[in-house]
């Protein structure tokens, strides 16, 4: 196994696997989160079933947190490597000529993402974590707030422009970020191949409609509190 991922095909592999698993968290996250435009009562109800069912919370939270520690260390350190075989390569040709701006700057893209989750865990997790398991309250409701306390808690997010406007900027570069890594993905795990055109068809679409999905939810909260 130690083999596999000293490899570059089995790093890149493996980054890809990591890349399929936050996709598929993002499709689901945004899935959850657009029930608090349309229905704030469901989006509470979904929200602490996620919040209090033990498999989510022991099993898949784990999980996911892994997936995004290793997929940002892997990407930095293919990058790394990436930067050096891209100097030689330079020495001979132009490797601009080659390549996009977006996959050339990816691990640019990955810093501005890394640090907006840096901020989602400040403003989501950290107060979820505190709440449930020093505090021991795992009832879902506010004090003076009637019901479920998450829809609450997430309009409360979205008052400041400043906080707006840095969860809008991070999934622009989301989109970026997407744009390139999704047919990146497919590309690693020698599954491009097959419907080449529609793979990169439905790149195109995720990573236009998840993050402005997120931007949208940000902006009606603001617009609407």
């Amino acid at each position: 196994m130690s083999g596999f991922f000293k490899s570059s095909i089995g790093r890149k592999v493996a980054m890809a696997l990591s890349a399929f698993f936050l996709m598929f968290f993002l499709l689901q996250h945004l899935s959850i989160n657009i029930l608090s435009v349309f229905s704030p009562e469901l989006f509470n109800e979904v929200s602490h079933f996620m919040g209090t069912n033990p498999v989510v919370q022991f099993a898949l939270q784990p999980v996911l947190i892994f997936a995004v520690v290793f997929h940002f260390v892997m990407g930095f350190i293919l990058e790394l490597r990436n930067n050096k075989a891209r100097n030689v390569s330079y020495a001979k040709n132009n490797g601009n000529a080659n390549s996009s701006w977006v996959s050339r700057n990816m691990i640019w893209s990955g810093l501005t993402i890394l640090a907006f989750i840096v901020l989602h865990f400040i403003d989501f997790w950290f107060p979820e974590i505190n709440t449930k398991f020093i505090q021991g309250d795992w009832s879902g409701t506010m004090e003076g707030v009637e019901g479920f306390r998450y829809h609450e808690e997430l309009v409360h997010k979205f008052v400041n422009p400043l906080r707006v406007g840095a969860y809008v900027l991070a999934f622009v570069f989301l989109g970026l970020h997407l744009a390139h890594g999704f047919a990146s993905a497919f590309q690693s795990t020698g599954l491009s191949t097959v419907r080449q055109k529609t793979l990169q068809t439905i790149g195109k679409a995720y990573s236009i409609i998840i993050p402005a999905g997120f931007i949208f939810i940000a902006l009606y909260h603001y617009f609407n509190h």
